[in-house]
């Protein structure tokens, strides 16, 4: 099993940045990556960005490349998102989450999910 906690998210102006935080406890020996996702009232949980847990590798959606930066610390079991030039649109649930691997070592999907983080930018 696997805990996540989420920290980092708040209120900020338009064009303001946020360092979002999320430590990982318990299994995380077999994990492949980690991930950013995010969520609106009404909308579906939407991909943001994530990075292999032993290469480094991230992949960004089109919508923050260039301006969210992802990274993680693999001694601390941590994934950080740091968000620059933020937009209204960007205001969502913040939500971290780790891609695990089977018995073979195979990446799966993502299996464990954090309790998510308000981000709330302002016009």
């Amino acid at each position: 099993q696997v805990q996540l906690v989420e920290s980092g998210g708040g209120l900020v102006q338009a064009g303001g940045s946020l360092r979002l935080s999320c430590k990982a406890s318990g299994r995380t020996f077999s994990t492949y990556a980690m991930g950013w996702f995010r969520q609106t009232p009404g909308k579906e949980r939407e991909f943001v960005a994530s990075i292999t847990w032993s290469g480094g590798s991230t992949n960004y959606a089109d919508s923050v490349k260039g301006r969210f930066t992802i990274s993680r610390d693999n001694g601390e079991n941590t994934v950080y998102l740091q968000m620059n030039f933020l937009k209204p649109e960007d205001t969502a649930v913040y939500y971290c989450a780790i891609r695990g691997r089977d018995d073979w070592g195979i990446p799966r999907g993502y299996d464990y999910w954090g309790q998510g983080t308000q981000v709330t930018v302002s016009s």
